[in-house]
């Protein structure tokens, strides 16, 4: 006696809720795919640019430093050091004595792709320091070139000699912002 083969294949509708399911699944994956390429790029141009920007922050600050101490010859409450063998690798600190004494520690974190600015302002009046924390993160901005952001308000500083300018005004001023 012989058995009929039976066609097992049977066509199913798909309904078309799993068909609007699937479709956002894959434009999800599509989103999810980009994005992770475009972290992957960010923390490239940071392996490869962020030592430099550190590197170019640092002489601009010495710089700036320099011509506003220029601007006060002989006058010991505006001598502004810049220390870099104070701090670890990729940080420098930034003093200015009293009486408004301040001390700005910059910290570069390139696995994170952030830095952080920490300032502690002394008053010589007797009050504890006030201690002050600005976040700011590595950005690019699409091509080959490294930008700062400032984490909280999202300013965007494209070079050296910008981020210069705002580390350096709480410090030169001797007052927060």
């Amino acid at each position: 006696m012989t058995i009929p083969k039976v066609d097992m294949t049977t066509s199913v509708m798909t309904a078309d809720w799993i068909k609007r399911i699937a479709d956002d699944e894959r434009e999800r994956d599509a989103v999810r795919l980009k994005e992770h390429e475009i972290a992957e790029r960010k923390a490239d141009l940071v392996r490869r640019s962020g030592r430099r920007l550190i590197d170019e922050l640092r002489a601009a600050v010495t710089r700036d430093v320099g011509a506003f101490r220029a601007e006060f010859p002989g006058d010991l409450a505006r001598d502004v050091v810049v220390d870099s063998a104070a701090a670890p690798d990729m940080a420098f600190v930034v003093r200015k004595p009293g009486p408004a004494a301040v001390v700005l520690t910059i910290t570069a974190n390139l696995e994170a792709a952030a830095m952080v600015c920490h300032y502690r302002f002394t008053l010589g009046d007797g009050l504890p320091p006030r201690e002050d924390r600005v976040d700011l993160v590595f950005a690019g901005d699409g091509s080959e070139t490294l930008q700062v952001k400032h984490h909280g308000t999202a300013q965007l500083f494209t070079s050296a000699d910008g981020l210069s300018e705002f580390v350096l005004v709480p410090v030169l001023t001797g007052r927060p912002r």
